[in-house]
């Protein structure tokens, strides 16, 4: 119910370097994100500024404009579409008698809604230790004032430095705990390299329809629902390609967003990693999205950060059931290689999304000619199971096979290679 939520003003900078749209568009994400959170927005501000101030952000003048509106709207809570600094949080609580809060702290709020398994709950909570620790002093009156040297020591400096080890050594055991999962994480890879079978991980940003094509590509049953970052831990499922039954991993995780807290980076880099692990991308964007072509470069900026840019990728422009955007779609479609047009809620579209995985994962197969013996045929259901068998002949010697292996496997079975 809307009497129940926050009433909230989300406030903007826009730079030279910024165009208008720019900024309208992520303050309409910004007020999303407000509602995902519970909040409400009754007004939006855009400060028009060479540089950021220091200071206050948007500067003085603007922050008491800010403080009539929030008299005229009855609301209390004022949200920065950028990561403020502690002094720059300091100051305009100060000013605005009112709670302050930044686009990282929103993210970040909504991934502690969100976080339902230990381990999303442990990365957020890194995430959130990591925001708080440098914005510790300023929080209150009773912390406001220390300095150092003679006459300053007394009970705030006290509590200032009780809080800062007890946020440390919180931050040092999360690390700890996230580490082991990372570590898991890495010897489940291992495993999973080891059968060579090759892993297909759905990126996009957040809302994009990644779960929903993961429920359509291996009947799964994950969480799905239009809400921003409604999943947060990855979720791997194996399935097979057709017409050819190559097996494949899929791997759906975290959405993402433009903006992205650093911190939020960090702390799911062990969930994060399954993307970086993976043989190819399939790029999940919302065609229905206004600002389509926004989003798709903030996914890429987020691949760049994690050191995915080059990595091999299909481009799935989802959600094409709705056809006032076939125009736009169809344009994208010739501009973008490797890119499909489908619907994953209702599967159009699908045949030609397995056609290009079976394509771009065949150019990561070596292809020859081997012979196996009769009495160790069983190792032509494992070659099945990691590769392309494209010709089966029986023959006095053995079994003649002509088959595409990834590198690793090809290796494991160089001594059944035969001439061609």
């Amino acid at each position: 119910m809307s009497e129940d939520r926050e009433l909230a003003i989300v406030v903007g900078l826009q730079l030279p370097e910024s165009r208008f749209m720019e900024v309208d568009e992520s303050l309409l994400e910004l007020g999303a994100l407000a509602y995902t959170a519970g909040a409400r927005v009754v007004d939006e501000i855009v400060q028009v500024r060479s540089n950021p101030d220091v200071a206050t952000y948007v500067g003085r003048g603007k922050l008491e404009e800010i403080s009539e509106l929030l008299n005229i709207h009855g609301a209390e809570l004022v949200i920065f579409d950028d990561e403020l600094t502690p002094a720059q949080l300091r100051n305009i609580e100060e000013i605005l008698n009112a709670k302050v809060l930044d686009r990282t702290q929103l993210i970040l709020d909504i991934f502690a809604q969100r976080a339902r398994t230990r381990e999303a709950q442990l990365q957020v909570d890194l995430a959130q230790m990591q925001y708080l620790l440098p914005r510790l002093v300023g929080r209150g009156t009773a912390l406001s004032r220390l300095g150092g040297g003679i006459g300053t020591r007394g009970p705030g400096e006290t509590k200032l430095e009780t809080d800062r080890r007890r946020i440390r050594q919180r931050i040092a055991n999360l690390k700890k705990e996230i580490e082991e999962i990372r570590s898991q994480r890495s010897l489940q890879r291992h495993a999973r390299r080891r059968n060579s079978v090759p892993v297909a991980a759905l990126v996009g940003y957040t809302s994009a329809g990644k779960s929903t094509l993961l429920n359509r590509l291996t009947g799964a049953q994950v969480f799905v629902e239009d809400q921003l970052f409604a999943t947060l831990d990855p979720t791997i499922r194996r399935s097979e390609i057709p017409p050819s039954g190559q097996p494949v991993l899929f791997v759906d995780t975290v959405g993402f967003i433009r903006k992205l807290p650093h911190t939020l980076v960090a702390a799911f880099r062990a969930t994060l990693e399954e993307v970086m692990s993976a043989d190819i991308l399939i790029h999940v964007v919302d065609a229905t999205a206004y600002n389509m072509e926004s989003q798709m470069s903030a996914v890429f900026e987020v691949l760049e950060e994690l050191g995915c840019a080059g990595r091999p990728l299909i481009t799935v422009f989802n959600k094409v059931d709705d056809l006032s955007r076939r125009a736009v779609v169809s344009k994208l479609l010739t501009q973008t290689p490797d890119s499909i047009a489908m619907s994953a809620l209702t599967g159009s579209g699908l045949d030609g999304l397995f056609a290009l995985l079976e394509q771009k994962l065949g150019e990561r197969l070596t292809y020859g000619n081997y012979v196996i013996p009769y009495d160790q045929a069983g190792i032509i259901a494992a070659m099945r199971e990691v590769g392309q068998v494209v010709e089966e002949h029986y023959t006095a010697t053995g079994i003649r096979l002509q088959v595409g292996l990834p590198h690793g496997s090809a290796q494991r079975w160089a001594e059944f290679r035969a001439g061609s």
